[in-house]
């Protein structure tokens, strides 16, 4: 039973006489404890609430097309509390937080919810057999699974739960129902890389075409480690040979699958100064969220950008900045001076950021922090305008992951302060028309 928040005015719902602070408690006769079943329920094209009011139950139907929303609103957006992760990860990353931020990071979710309906990655590890019977009855599709290794004791180890060591046989169970998984490789250096590796992707892509892709990404180390499971960070050469082995493996599985399948994130190209792949690699960048093909899309972009560029004012002068973190420093340098060929009345200075905050070791541009900004950039020609990526911000896009603001960030700098989303297009749109 779950308390209605809100009813949207003019939905089935409202019209059908449901009130704000009744309680649903069935639809179609089915209990209802969370956001999935409320969605799963509701597709039909008559949906039969019961609902508890006062001293009185209730019977309502609603009638609508098919799929359609009946416009009730709960307090939490999962309907009920988040499942929190029950592992302890050699390579988590919350685990690696200095203390004093904000609470929310520290929270680690592993729900199989979440990873339905907004792509979050889980262990498997959270879930009882009733949750794996209600996913494949559900037939919800797809999912985001982070799997490290299919060696059940390595798996114990990594996670360090003796539990872990079952995902692969649940992954056989979905991939049998045909439920699709997105799959992810957090490697950690002389831990599950090597022969654990390809003996990982071996069994992933034998449950092909339901594992349809695995993204292979080096563990975020920070400097806060101390007692935590000694592990290294990926040099240059390291970051050659795990893209040589992915590659090769993806190889095989193209010419007997159609497919890749396995791809490697832009971090391990970046460090180890491996040229990216063509955009046709990617295969449609099925995990580009997981920052993968990130930075060859983002570059795809820009050209198409720069080739509809016929209409500049040649007289007007554009002064501006970028700041960003050092993985991506050199690659958007190439593009600014790119930009500066064609546009040659644009001045724009590209700003590396050292991430002071969580370690030199972290390089990508969406850990960065307001002060480590600050720090690095004041006293800087910054001109008219400074474009950071809006990757810097948490989801509500209002704070940066020390609780600084970017307006407390415009005030200190003394410069306007424009966020550009991870699209050439936009980055390109933006620069020449603000700066």
């Amino acid at each position: 039973m779950v308390t209605i928040k809100d009813v949207l005015t003019g939905s089935p719902a409202d019209r059908a006489g449901v009130q704000r602070g009744d309680h649903l408690i069935r639809i179609n006769g089915k209990d209802v404890n969370d956001v999935l079943d409320y969605r799963y329920y509701i597709t039909e094209p008559r949906v039969r609430l019961l609902l508890h009011r006062g001293p009185d139950l209730l019977d309502v139907v609603i009638r609508k097309p098919r799929y359609d929303d009946i416009g009730l609103e709960f307090d939490t957006f999962l309907m009920d509390e988040k499942k929190s992760c029950r592992n302890k990860c050699i390579f988590c990353f919350i685990d690696q937080l200095p203390p004093g931020m904000r609470s929310s990071l520290y929270f680690k979710d592993d729900d199989s919810r979440l990873s339905f309906l907004m792509g979050n990655y889980i262990t498997l590890t959270n879930m009882e057999e009733r949750d794996i019977e209600r996913i494949l009855r559900m037939k919800m599709s797809p999912l985001n699974i982070s799997v490290h290794t299919t060696d059940p004791a390595l798996r114990c180890q990594m996670l360090n739960n003796r539990f872990a060591g079952s995902c692969y046989s649940t992954m056989k169970r979905f991939a049998a129902a045909g439920i699709e998984m997105h799959c992810q490789i957090v490697l950690c250096k002389g831990v599950n890389d090597g022969a654990a590796l390809l003996s990982t992707m071996r069994d992933l892509a034998a449950l092909y075409p339901s594992v349809s892709s695995v993204s292979i990404v080096p563990a975020g180390l920070t400097k806060f480690r101390d007692k935590l499971y000694p592990l290294s960070p990926y040099e240059k050469e390291d970051c050659r040979e795990v893209i040589a082995q992915v590659e090769g493996f993806a190889e095989e599985c193209r010419a007997k699958y159609g497919s890749r399948i396995f791809f490697c994130a832009d971090e391990l190209y970046v460090t180890g100064r491996v040229r990216f792949p063509n955009g046709r690699y990617y295969e449609g960048y099925p995990q580009i969220e997981n920052g993968v093909g990130m930075l060859r899309s983002f570059a795809d972009e820009f050209v198409e950008a720069m080739e509809d560029i016929d209409d500049l004012d040649p007289f007007r002068p554009r002064s501006c900045s970028i700041a960003t973190g050092v993985a991506a420093y050199g690659f958007l340098s190439l593009l600014v001076e790119e930009m500066q060929k064609k546009c040659y009345n644009l001045n724009c200075r590209v700003y590396e950021i050292k991430n002071e905050f969580f370690g030199e070791s972290i390089t990508v541009a969406g850990l960065l922090t307001g002060k480590d900004l600050y720090k690095q950039l004041r006293g800087k020609e910054l001109g008219r305008v400074l474009f950071l990526p809006v990757s810097m911000l948490r989801h509500e896009r209002d704070k940066f992951l020390d609780d600084t603001t970017p307006g407390w960030l415009e005030s200190r700098l003394g410069v306007r302060i424009i966020f550009t989303e991870n699209d050439g297009r936009d980055f390109v749109t933006k620069l020449l028309r603000h700066g």
